[in-house]
């Protein structure tokens, strides 16, 4: 076994499937085609997602609000993949406003949003993310009826 390309050399030897998923790994990292396979990737996951709920509906799959009644920052984000494979994206945004833009970001990450986002200092990036998510929250209890609005 070459030591230098060993995980190269151990995918090919598992077998094809494994040398197709590590390709498409790799194609997902940059450019419009790295774009295009994520995107179709979760549309394929919301299809899935929407298709499943309609026929059995697990009820609250939040572990927060299904012992405390309460809703967690990401709560509506199962939600939002059963309204957009159902093609309802106004129904997703409303249910999740923070894990639609956090797919949009996921899914544009290949076109240069990632290499942007690392860029940035690392206490920039966690205040983002904690603003981020007290917004959520905000959200989230506002959307359950926990604050007036």
């Amino acid at each position: 076994m070459d030591v230098a390309r060993g995980p190269e050399v151990a995918s090919r030897a598992r077998g094809r499937p494994a040398g197709v998923v590590d390709g498409l790994i790799a194609a997902s990292a940059d450019g419009v085609r790295g774009m295009a396979l994520r995107v179709g990737a979760m549309a394929t996951a919301a299809v899935l997602v929407s298709t499943v709920h309609r026929i059995h509906d697990p009820g609250t799959l939040c572990p927060l609000r299904a012992l405390t009644g309460i809703p967690c920052p990401l709560c509506g984000g199962t939600t939002v993949f059963i309204e957009l494979g159902a093609a309802h994206p106004v129904a997703a945004l409303l249910a999740s406003p923070a894990v639609v833009f956090g797919a949009i970001g996921l899914a544009t990450a290949p076109l240069g949003s990632g290499r942007r986002w690392w860029a940035l200092d690392s206490r920039i990036r966690a205040w983002i993310i904690g603003v981020a998510l007290g917004l959520s929250w905000v959200w989230q209890l506002a959307r359950f009826g926990f604050l007036p609005l």
